[in-house]
């Protein structure tokens, strides 16, 4: 790997501690540079997972200084998420993710109708949507189906954990994103801990990427924080977009390995 690729790669780590710290979806950078590099699918995987849990981190630690995190929700879900993901990372082999992609695609496709069709959606907090019940629901949804379907595959994940924090717990973007990252560093950690198990994390490499990582999340915080939920959702409608369109290309181009 020479001076190039991996002045690339760390380039590509910052803005993918941006986009990550925002909305999520900063794999779109990181995975195809790592690739682009030449490093195999499954070391890929593995070293974004080192370089994003030192981003969404360190993300998830500003938040929690200047946003009220519920607990209630946050440490169930964050324990649960360790485990489910490292489980989905488990399985990740066994699992067909050419089936996998256009689901997601779908999923990704409602997600971006809802935000676009309902603009008070995350617009304004709603705390007397947090029930007990509901609380349940969003510590299963979040830790649980999300965490498990971060270790399998990932992109949309830091997404999907803020629509279901919004949707759920009635929370708006802002604070939704800020209990994103406290899951999502709980995520990645679980699946980081099983690629590391099997050999496959560029330990080196990986550690300059999440300096990087961090260094791009903190100016994502501090930008989401400074400009509030309407510009988290912009970012949110313009991440999935190009998500959906990059899965897509994975998936049905021409050069798809699925």
């Amino acid at each position: 790997m020479d001076v190039a690729e991996i002045a690339l790669l760390l380039v590509a780590a910052a803005g993918a501690g941006w986009v990550d710290a925002v909305v999520g979806g900063g794999g779109l950078l990181q995975l195809p540079a790592l690739l682009l590099a030449g490093v195999s699918p499954v070391q890929a995987l593995a070293t974004n997972k080192l370089a994003s849990v030192f981003g969404t981190a360190s993300a998830a630690v500003t938040y929690a200084a200047t946003t009220k995190i519920d607990r209630r929700v946050a440490i169930p879900a964050g324990l649960a998420a360790l485990v489910f993901s490292g489980l989905g990372a488990s399985a990740a082999a066994a699992i067909s993710k050419g089936a996998l992609i256009p689901l997601v695609m779908a999923v990704l496709v409602a997600v971006a109708l809802v935000v676009a069709f309902r603009p008070s959606l995350g617009a304004h907090p709603h705390p007397h949507l947090g029930t007990r019940a509901r609380i349940l629901a969003a510590v299963a949804a979040v830790g649980g189906g999300i965490a498990f379907y971060d270790g399998i595959l990932g992109p949309g994940t830091g997404t999907f954990l803020i629509l279901a924090f919004t949707v759920i717990l009635g929370m708006d973007f802002v604070s939704g994103s800020a209990h994103s990252k406290i899951i999502n560093s709980c995520t990645n950690l679980g699946a980081l801990l099983v690629f590391a198990y099997q050999g496959h994390v560029l330990w080196l490499l990986g550690l300059g990427m999440a300096a990087c990582n961090i260094a791009g999340a903190q100016l994502g915080v501090r930008m989401a924080l400074r400009r509030g939920a309407g510009f988290v959702r912009i970012v949110l409608l313009c991440v999935v977009t190009v998500m959906v369109v990059k899965l897509g290309f994975d998936r049905f181009g021409p050069d798809s390995s699925y």
